[in-house]
């Protein structure tokens, strides 16, 4: 294991050293890091961002989850007008969208391979990364129907509350643990840029 992360670094120094200038800096200010383990301090969000259960107005059934990408919040609606509320980061300016799908698989731990989309945009990023805690999808995944896109944990803490992936919706990986242990596959997600009244 130690041997595999050494390796690991090295190839990352190597190609960080032989990389155009131009991709070392967008490496650096991007936020998809791979291979950056989170210190659990820094999976400590702000209150405001923390899980917990709100008031919150809904005629989807309990069980639902609804993601506000303009508030930066996932919901899980509860019987009696309440909702389990997560904090996430969101799709950043030209990666937001609207639908309505379902949870169509879950893993633990997931491999990543990144779209071929994002790899044109940043070439920089490994074809292919195994599961763990220095994986961009963090410890858990929930697949949003034959989309791209998931909901899933991460190994970039900070970036929940704002809008930095390419579509998809993160949560710190205790959140993301707590919410797959919850919502079974079929479950019903609606993602809105603006709450509805």
């Amino acid at each position: 294991m130690l041997l595999r992360l050494l390796f690991s670094t090295a190839l990352v120094l190597l190609a960080s050293l032989t990389m155009p200038p131009s991709h070392a800096v967008a490496q650096a200010g991007d936020a998809d890091q791979p291979g950056m383990i989170p210190n659990p301090d820094d999976e400590q969000l702000d209150p405001r961002l923390q899980r917990q259960i709100v008031f919150f107005r809904s005629n989807e059934p309990p069980g639902t989850i609804i993601v506000h990408t303009s508030e930066r919040f996932l919901y899980v609606v509860q019987p009696g007008g309440r909702a389990l509320r997560y904090g996430i980061g969101v799709g950043r300016q030209g990666f937001q969208w609207q639908g309505l799908l379902k949870i169509s698989r879950k893993e633990e731990w997931p491999d990543w391979t990144p779209p071929e989309e994002m790899i044109e945009r940043q070439p920089y990023l490994p074809r292919w990364m195994a599961g763990g805690p220095g994986n961009p999808l963090g410890a858990r995944a929930l697949y949003l129907g034959n989309t791209v896109y998931r909901i899933h944990g991460t190994n970039q803490p900070q970036t929940i509350g704002s809008a930095v992936s390419s579509g998809c919706f993160r949560l710190v990986n205790p959140d993301v643990v707590d919410l797959y242990d919850r919502i079974p596959v079929g479950t019903k997600v609606v993602v809105q840029q603006q709450p509805t009244l």
